[in-house]
């Protein structure tokens, strides 16, 4: 497998927003955890939560859903490192919190403009897995290094939400909401005995090559083993044949581009998010292949065996 760091370095440089050239510093120690808060507060109401595009596609300044769910994965970044946002974004996670404990898709959007339709046109009313899964996953995982985020009712409740809703799963669900959901079995899993159990209810899923298409998305699009069950050793891992994993991880060093960077399969809904979201998908294949021991620890090498 031939990954070219430097290339990676270069296209960050060249290419990607502020947060994901820190969070690729960091992930070399070329950074600390200071600098990467320091560019996430750009994104940052004061209403606790998460906007202005943290989500590429979703361009609106108000907070969001899915913007707690880019903010959960820089607090995981910088761990053991924590911030007192983490917890303060479960507060505001709480404040639009539904009933059932569920959190809607979207919340209302004032201004759509470079806002994926699927954002702009959710209904606030209703409670999905999918959002809630997502916004869960990522906190679980936080909570592990930080007692306040561990210790929020917030958390508690979202997740007694997201194991009722997916133990009540009959038909196959979409890809996406799907996927969430596995990641937030494998993320509970720590602090959950009946987690497992629900992990193998979702196993029937996934098909042998473990790859989910997705519907409704751009051709070929497709939910991949490593976008479920990136880190090894983990729950999430054992609904992919080792062969299958081995595939992947050949895929996504091969995927690296001549510039430097990785494409992502999906569509974008502005032309700045197309660059934004092409910088993520650098830091997070770059980190992936790390995590299964492709890669070094420095990018002044040029190759990884």
């Amino acid at each position: 497998m031939n990954v070219d760091l430097s290339a990676a370095a270069s296209f960050m440089a060249t290419h990607a927003r502020v947060l994901d050239r820190r969070r690729f510093e960091l992930l070399f120690g070329e950074t600390d955890a200071g600098s990467v808060l320091a560019a996430l507060d750009g994104y940052r109401n004061p209403d606790g939560g998460y906007g202005w595009g943290l989500e590429p596609d979703l361009r609106a300044p108000e907070s969001q859903p899915a913007g707690a769910l880019h903010a959960f994965e820089v607090f995981e970044d910088i761990a053991p490192a924590t911030t007192p946002h983490a917890a303060r974004l479960c507060d505001w996670l709480a404040s639009v919190s539904l009933p059932d404990g569920g959190l809607p898709f979207a919340l209302p959007v004032t201004d759509t403009s470079g806002c994926a339709p699927f954002w702009a046109q959710a209904d606030p009313t209703v409670s999905t897995l999918h959002s809630t899964a997502f916004a869960v996953c990522g906190a679980l995982r936080v909570a592990a290094y930080d007692p306040a985020v561990a210790a929020h009712p917030w958390l508690d409740r979202a997740t007694r939400y997201c194991l009722t809703a997916i133990e009540a799963i009959g038909d196959r669900p979409h890809a996406i909401a799907l996927s969430f959901a596995i990641r937030f079995l494998d993320a509970a899993s720590e602090t959950r005995p009946e987690a497992d159990a629900l992990l193998g209810h979702l196993r029937r899923f996934i098909p042998d090559d473990g790859l989910l298409p997705v519907e409704g998305g751009a051709a070929d699009e497709m939910i991949r083993p490593l976008d479920v069950a990136p880190v090894p050793g983990r729950p999430a891992r054992t609904l992919y044949d080792r062969g299958v994993v081995d595939t992947e991880l050949n895929r996504l060093a091969a995927g690296q581009q001549d510039d430097g960077g990785w494409l992502v399969d999906f569509t974008s809904y502005s032309p700045a998010a197309a660059l934004e979201w092409r910088g993520y998908r650098t830091v997070s294949g770059v980190s992936i292949l790390r995590q299964n021991s492709v890669l070094g620890q420095g990018h002044h090498s040029t190759s990884a065996e």
